[in-house]
């Protein structure tokens, strides 16, 4: 079992930075695929990036290639999102998850565990 625990949401201008943290627990990250996904209220939850723990490959949603940046930290068990130059689009709950599997996968019904989520808002 993975414990994840997301942090690091807020409200913020169009065209701020945030950097979203999620910690992971319950078990050591070796292999894991971490993704983070975000629902916006009436939406389905979509792919927003992921990064393989074992040998940082990395994924992103279009919509935000150049801007978002996946990261992780071995010695704190913790992924990041850096989100610099936000759009008031951004604007949802952004969700981190695991995947047992290997594969960088997009679908969020390849993904194992989740956190409760991190409010992001951004104004225009």
């Amino acid at each position: 079992q993975v414990q994840l625990v997301e942090s690091g949401g807020g409200l913020v201008q169009a065209g701020g930075s945030l950097r979203l943290s999620c910690a992971a627990s319950g078990r050591t990250l070796r292999n894991e695929v971490m993704g983070w996904f975000r629902q916006s209220p009436g939406k389905e939850r979509e792919f927003v990036a992921a990064i393989s723990w074992g040998d940082d490959r990395t994924q992103y949603a279009n919509s935000v290639k150049g801007r978002f940046t996946i990261s992780r930290d071995n010695a704190k068990n913790t992924v990041y999102l850096q989100m610099n130059n936000l759009k008031p689009e951004d604007t949802a709950v952004y969700y981190c998850a695991a995947s047992d599997g290997v594969l960088v996968v997009t679908s969020r019904h390849e993904y194992d565990y989740w956190g409760q989520g991190t409010q992001v808002t951004v104004s225009s």
